[in-house]
């Protein structure tokens, strides 16, 4: 008896324990949180200060406003990602502070699409017309750094430094033979000859009309990056190109004598020469980005009551509801909805960054689209990405506008049903047995082939789906359905070509959408608001603590999460996709 009572008391004790161990865990998680937030207030900016711009953390469309999504309990830090409109912003802030006398870069690396480094430097280019200096350095440049740094007056390298000149190169990750060894039959249908989304399910590398449209999208991407740097350098994209080739600016003295920086210094001697920018000033004064935006200028004038309506609309697009990184169908078009019946949102605009996705949803979206420019002026602005579904739900707007190095178009449809029998049977030693009612009611279950009727069914449904989709972009761009499907058939293209086919009206970044939606609402005074409304910080912390178990298995594979995600996608959720032809990652 007392060994049972003592097993009793210890057990009550260890739980006591745990939930105390629990509960202080907790308390310090929260008080990081808190902390982050504390350092919120206001910030003094002083005369003749320089802003300093890292560009070291994640780079998003939307942030979440909850601390804890951005806690590393690794080493107990907040990793808060930055918004690029608020970049945007305060770069244009720092054009007009009389406080602010130029900008220090030091981007080596930069964690942002390539259409969001090509707004951020857009912006600097326009903060130089300033008059304000700009002056860059770094122990090292990457591609992308150093293509954001270019537009500085004044470009600086470490001694022993380097500049990661080798071009662009993109992968594509094929799992056929995965499954293979997995016996998982992946049966195919699809509508257009790009569309190549399928892929990496049914091949083991690039099927030749997918490699002709990569390696021009990669073609258009390099000229736009390598002219722009070599016209701000005074070089010509012929020697951009033949030192990328040739490896050339592994030294520090190499890229000095090629003139892709003006001196080679050490830190000590960069600050000496941003005091002399400063005229009698003798100490340097840095304010990071992460501080500025919480400094005040003062604003002439009331608030305006006429409001721009910016709605994110970012990932994958899935019927139902969405959150900061997915467009749910449910959660956008209320969104759209919401701008639209407020009389005081005179124009929206859509901000695209999506590789597509449900094409149902899409088209739940794009119906809330054509409403809206019904009532108001629809502007969209396309970021990294506003492919397939992602184009399904831009077409309708009075106008498009891309960067350059936006990937869009894929206008075509697929759809992929798995066979998992062999994989049931050989692999787990389940075996499954069928009742129908009727012939096919067990119709796209995942158990079983397909019979070359149903499969026909289906390809009428994907005929249709496509149909309805290019009558959609005919309609929305003023061009005749052979037209778009003589350039659709799943292609992509970068914004570039996607302007010189009439698949998007104006090169430029979010501003350049804002502006023109003020015009067309004739507006010169107004205020942004961004929506959907982001959720309770709790209610987001409860959905990540109870969320998708994949993202741990990933981790603790060491893999990708983006990869995963690519087999959660064929496995769940509708079976009829317009959606972004492949991951792509360009290096």
């Amino acid at each position: 008896m007392k060994s049972f009572l003592k097993n009793v008391l210890s057990t009550i004790v260890g739980i006591v324990l745990s939930v105390v161990v629990v509960v202080l865990l907790f308390i310090g998680i929260i008080s990081i949180a808190v902390s982050s937030l504390d350092n919120e207030g206001e910030t003094k900016v002083k005369m003749g200060s320089i802003l300093k711009i890292s560009l070291d953390k994640e780079i998003v469309e939307r942030a979440s406003d909850n601390p804890l999504d951005y806690l590393s309990l690794a080493n107990m830090e907040m990793n808060i990602p930055d918004e690029l409109k608020t970049i945007l912003d305060n770069i244009e802030k720092a054009k007009t502070d009389d406080r602010i006398k130029g900008i220090y870069l030091n981007v080596p690396f930069l964690n942002a699409g390539l259409s969001q480094t090509e707004e951020i430097r857009n912006k600097l280019l326009d903060f130089k017309t300033s008059g304000k200096f700009i002056v860059s350095y770094a122990e090292y440049y990457s591609q992308k750094g150093y293509y954001l740094s270019s537009v500085a007056d004044e470009l600086y390298l470490n001694p022993e430094g380097m500049f990661e000149l080798k071009g662009f190169s993109a992968q594509i990750m094929f799992y056929k033979g995965l499954l293979e060894k997995l016996d998982v039959e992946v049966q195919v249908i699809r509508h257009g000859k790009f569309k190549s989304a399928i892929e990496p399910f049914v091949l083991d590398k690039m099927s030749r009309s997918n490699r002709e449209q990569i390696s021009l999208l990669l073609s258009t991407i390099s000229d736009n990056i390598m002219d722009s740097i070599a016209s701000q350098r005074g070089l010509t994209l012929s020697k951009v190109e033949e030192l990328a080739n040739k490896l050339e600016l592994t030294t520090a003295e190499k890229c000095l004598e090629n003139h892709f920086v003006d001196a080679l210094i050490y830190q000590d001697e960069l600050e000496e020469k941003l005091k002399s920018k400063l005229g009698e000033e003798t100490k340097l004064e840095f304010i990071s980005l992460t501080k500025y935006k919480n400094a005040k200028v003062e604003k002439e004038g009331k608030i305006s009551r006429d409001k721009i309506a910016i709605i994110y609309a970012t990932g994958e697009i899935n019927s139902g509801k969405g959150d900061l990184k997915s467009i749910g169908s449910v959660t956008t078009a209320k969104a759209i909805k919401q701008a639209r019946e407020d009389k005081r949102v005179k124009a929206i605009v859509l901000r695209v960054n999506s590789p597509g996705g449900s094409a149902l949803a899409s088209d739940v979206i794009w119906r809330e689209t054509v409403l809206a420019k019904a009532e108001k002026p629809l502007v969209i602005s396309m970021g990294d990405l506003a492919a397939s579904g992602g184009y399904y739900i831009a077409c309708a707007a009075n106008t498009i506008v891309a960067n350059p190095t936006t990937i869009t178009g894929s206008i075509g449809v697929f759809g992929l049903i798995p066979n998992m029998k062999h994989f049931y049977k050989n692999k787990l030693g389940i075996t499954i047995d069928t009742v129908n009612t009727s012939k096919h009611a067990d119709f796209g279950g995942m158990h079983r082939r397909l019979t070359s009727f149903e499969r026909a069914k289906i390809q009428d449904h994907v005929e249709d789906i496509y149909a309805t989709f290019i009558s959609h972009v005919a309609e929305g761009r003023n061009m005749s359905t052979a037209a778009v499907d003589d350039i659709g058939q799943g292609r992509v293209w970068t914004g570039y070509d996607a302007k010189r086919l009439g698949l998007v009206d104006v090169l430029g970044g979010l501003e350049t959408a804002i502006d023109i939606a003020a015009d067309l609402a004739e507006l010169s005074d107004y205020r942004l608001v961004s929506l959907p409304k982001k959720e309770n910080p709790l209610e987001t912390f409860i959905k990540e603590i109870t969320g998708e178990e994949s993202k741990y298995i990933a981790n603790y594979l060491g893999i990708d999460r983006k990869f995963v995600k690519s087999v959660e996608n064929l496995l769940k959720g509708e079976k009829i996709k317009a959606r972004m032809p492949f991951i792509l990652e360009i290096n």
